[in-house]
């Protein structure tokens, strides 16, 4: 029984070091306002309008948040064309409707999908963070298609 345990021992730690050095292993790049609680920014689960469902499957998070001198928008897509560009924005109202851009649109930098299908950026904004109103974040199929969202999720306020 003890020869056993070693051999566990040792197998466990091979399998833990074959682990650490996995080429494959990508580590999550992760875009946060610094120690900013769920319930104290407005969130959104984004999906594909119905129209595109079955062509287009764009799933994400994102929300706004407050920050020095205005208001920070994240937001993170998956399961979007590898190489796709795609412009975002918040926007004043909810999905479905076309609603302007909440801030200044030239703040919000394309979300550039890596090869996983993955894509997360952020972005700066001189607007001051709203207390009440409709707001939602959308998705937009490419640079120069600008009338096609792939994907929208209307936003929550925070909890009081």
């Amino acid at each position: 029984m003890h020869r056993h345990s070693v051999f566990s021992l040792a197998a466990s730690a091979v399998i833990v070091a074959a682990a650490a050095c996995n080429p494959f292993h990508k580590p999550a790049n992760k875009i946060t306002v610094q120690d900013i609680p769920v319930g104290e920014r407005w969130n959104a689960s984004l999906a594909t309008p119905s129209g595109l469902q079955g062509a287009v499957q764009v799933h994400g998070t994102g929300y706004l948040a407050r920050d020095p001198g205005g208001s920070k928008a994240v937001i993170h897509i998956s399961n979007a064309t590898p190489g796709g560009v795609h412009p975002w924005s918040i926007r004043t109202g909810l999905c479905g409707a076309d609603n302007p851009v909440f801030g200044d649109a030239s703040a919000y930098p394309n979300l550039k999908v890596d090869k996983d299908g993955t894509a997360q950026t952020s972005a700066n904004l001189s607007a001051p963070f709203p207390t009440s109103g409709d707001y939602s974040l959308e998705v937009r199929a490419s640079p120069t298609n600008m009338g096609t969202v792939i994907a929208c999720g209307n936003l929550a306020p925070p909890t009081q």
